[in-house]
């Protein structure tokens, strides 16, 4: 009896050491799977204006407990790539259109999360005042990527220039009717202030305009509605949407603050989208 009687304790000792073994266990699972609160926000962004208007909410972030660091590109790639391999939490330069493009040609998996403001595309030009003195032939030069080549070529479909095919996004390869024979000069969208001197005309993303010292307002021949569906918004990799860091940069972004900057420092050469 005795030696039953001490077997069973010897065996229950053991099941209890290996049931605080694993409980220990468990706790010290759930302990690494918490994620440190996070502090910095990390966000790509083109210098004009976009860096400018990050630079606005800093403030409004450091009151939330998080410091935001502002990373500059000059180009549409880099960011989205960035973003999308974790070195970024989200860039802040494209509009749906371009982010929808950009997805599907480069395996990326980007979300919207909000809007911001709208920056209408307009045709310059060193050579002529008006569309009036554009010449028979004459050379316009417009962004080569997808989203935003189409964009500038419906400016001109409007202007009653060109016609194309009914197609997603238009090229040069897609006109169908011509009457002036003007040449279309495809180029990386940065390069296009740097060309007027050498095309009749250009159409230039307002980021790029206005960092050449153009006013959309004033030096346009001819500027993009303001009900164009181009509004630039915050992109972020599918699944971060709802962090909480994500959230802060979103309402941040979609401030008072941010409204009454945007009036004040481009004077309707950009407009809020919120």
């Amino acid at each position: 009896m005795f030696k039953n009687i001490l077997k069973f304790t010897v065996a229950a000792g053991l099941a209890l050491g290996l049931t605080a073994c694993t409980s220990d266990e468990k706790k010290e699972d759930t302990t690494a799977k918490v994620e440190p609160k996070k502090t910095v926000i990390k966000v790509g962004a083109t210098p004009v204006p976009h860096a400018e208007i990050l630079e606005v909410i800093k403030p409004l972030l450091k009151e939330k407990g998080y410091d935001l660091e502002i990373v500059e590109f000059t180009d549409y790639v880099t960011p989205n790539i960035a973003v999308d391999e974790g070195e970024l939490d989200a860039n802040f330069f494209q509009h749906t259109p371009y982010l929808t493009e950009f997805n599907a040609n480069k395996n990326t998996d980007l979300v919207k999360t909000v809007g911001v403001h709208l920056e209408p595309m307009g045709l310059y030009s060193k050579k002529i005042t008006s569309l009036d003195e554009l010449e028979d032939g004459a050379t316009i030069a417009v962004p080569n990527d997808p989203t935003n080549e189409s964009r500038a070529l419906d400016i001109l479909v409007k202007q009653g220039l060109l016609k194309f095919k009914d197609v997603a996004f238009k090229t040069a390869l897609d006109v169908t009717e011509n009457p002036k024979n003007i040449q279309l000069r495809e180029l990386d969208a940065p390069q296009l202030p740097r060309v007027l001197d050498e095309v009749d005309a250009a159409i230039i993303n307002t980021n790029y305009a206005l960092a050449a010292d153009l006013n959309p307002t004033k030096d346009a021949i001819v500027i993009e509605s303001k009900d164009s569906p181009y509004v630039n918004i915050v992109a972020v990799k599918k699944g971060n949407e709802n962090k909480d860091y994500i959230k802060a940069l979103d309402a941040a972004l979609n401030s008072e603050e941010v409204k009454q900057f945007i009036k004040e420092k481009y004077k309707g050469s950009i407009v809020e989208a919120f």
